[in-house]
C-alpha cells in the first residue's frame, strides 16, 4: 500500500464518520429508516449523473453490480434496526470492528489476497481495539438485541467489501461500477423501505434533504475512494483501515456532541492507532 493510497483511505474513514454524524443529528423527529432513505436516494441520483460519464456494464459485471447493491441495502437495513436497539458509541464499533476480521477470513477462504504475517497481525491488532469500544455492551445492562443485528450489520459490510473490490476489479472502469451500484442501491432500498412501511411513514420533510445531500456526498467520496484503494491495495488491508473511522467518530462525538471519554474508548483509540501503524509498516 503506497503513502498515497495510504491517506486516501484515512481521508475516506474520516467522510464515512461524518456521514453518520449527521444520520445521526442531521433530522431530528425522523426515524433512522427516513434518514437513510433520503440519503440512499439521494445518492441513487447521484449514480445516475454518474452514469452519463461511463460505459455500459458489460454481462460479466451485471452480477457484481445487482450483489454489490443487494448488500448495500441489507447493511442499511441492519443498521437502521441495530440503532433502533442500541446507541452509536455501542453499534458502531461492533458492527464497523467485526467486519475486518470477516474481511480477512473471507479474503482467505476466496483467494482474494494474500498477506504477510505483518499484514494479519495489524488487521487483529485495529480489530481488538476496534472491538474493546464496544466491550461494555453485555456489562452495562443494555438492550441484548443490538448485539445480532450489529453483527448482522458487519456479515454485510463483509459482503460488500469484498464484493466491491473484486467487483471494480472486473469491471475495469471506477465510474462505472460506482454509478450502477449507487442507482441500483437507490431503487432497491427505496422499493425496501416502501415494502416496509406505511406510505405515511415516507414522508420527508424538505430541510431533510440538505442533511440527505450532505451525508450523500460525503458517503459517496468515503465509498469511491476505498473502492478505487481496493484496485490499488489488498482488500483486507483496505477494509481493516477504513475502519478508523471508528477512531474519528470517537473524536467527533468527544470534541463536537460532548460525549464522555472514558478510559476504554482511549484504550481502544490506542489500539486502533497501533493497528494503523502497523498496516503502514506490512504495506
Amino acid at each position: 500500500m503506497t503513502l498515497g493510497v495510504f491517506l486516501a483511505v484515512l481521508c475516506a474513514a474520516f467522510l464515512h464518520a461524518a456521514w453518520n454524524g449527521l444520520i445521526r443529528t442531521g433530522n431530528p423527529g425522523g426515524s433512522r429508516l427516513q434518514n437513510l432513505l433520503v440519503m440512499a436516494l439521494v445518492q441513487g441520483m447521484i449514480g445516475v449523473g454518474l452514469l452519463a460519464l461511463a460505459p455500459l456494464p458489460p454481462a460479466a459485471v451485471w452480477p457484481w453490480l445487482v450483489a454489490a447493491a443487494a448488500l448495500h441495502t441489507g447493511y442499511k437495513l441492519c443498521l437502521s434496526v441495530a440503532y433502533d436497539h442500541g446507541d452509536l458509541s455501542r453499534v458502531y464499533p461492533l458492527a464497523r470492528g467485526s467486519a475486518p476480521l470477516m474481511v480477512l477470513v473471507a479474503s482467505a477462504v476466496v483467494g482474494a489476497d494474500v498477506l504477510s504475517g505483518a499484514g494479519v497481525a495489524a488487521v487483529l491488532v485495529l480489530g481488538l481495539g476496534i472491538l474493546t469500544m464496544a466491550a461494555g455492551a453485555l456489562r452495562s445492562g443494555e438492550n441484548r438485541r443490538l448485539i445480532p443485528w450489529a453483527l448482522a450489520t458487519a456479515v454485510m459490510t463483509t459482503g460488500y467489501t469484498l464484493v466491491d473490490g473484486l467487483g471494480a476489479r472486473a469491471a475495469g472502469h471506477l465510474l462505472m461500477f460506482l454509478g450502477w451500484t449507487f442507482a441500483l442501491d437507490g431503487l432497491f432500498f427505496g422499493l425496501t423501505v416502501a415494502a416496509l412501511r406505511r406510505a405515511g411513514d415516507l414522508s420527508c420533510p424538505g430541510a431533510w434533504l440538505g442533511h440527505g445531500a450532505l451525508a450523500a456526498m460525503a458517503s459517496l467520496g468515503a465509498y469511491g475512494v476505498v473502492v478505487w484503494a481496493m484496485t490499488e491495495a489488498p482488500i483486507a488491508l483496505v477494509g481493516a483501515l477504513r475502519e478508523t473511522s471508528i477512531l474519528f467518530a470517537m473524536l467527533i462525538g468527544w470534541r463536537l456532541f460532548g460525549e464522555r471519554m472514558g478510559r476504554d474508548k482511549v484504550v481502544a483509540g490506542g489500539l486502533i492507532l497501533l493497528g494503523v501503524g502497523l498496516m503502514r509498516v506490512a504495506a
